[in-house]
């Protein structure tokens, strides 16, 4: 194969494997702050 043919390839893999990497990371988590109660006895 030519260097062309296999810098697309390798471009095209690189592109693909950043997408997905970046499809795992982004997940959407909301800090939940919880008040502190002091509970009586």
């Amino acid at each position: 194969m030519s260097i062309a043919i296999k810098s697309i390839l390798a471009l095209g893999l690189f592109t693909l494997f950043a997408a997905c990497a970046q499809q795992e990371e982004t997940h959407d988590d909301t800090m939940v702050m919880e008040e502190e109660t002091m509970s009586k006895f």
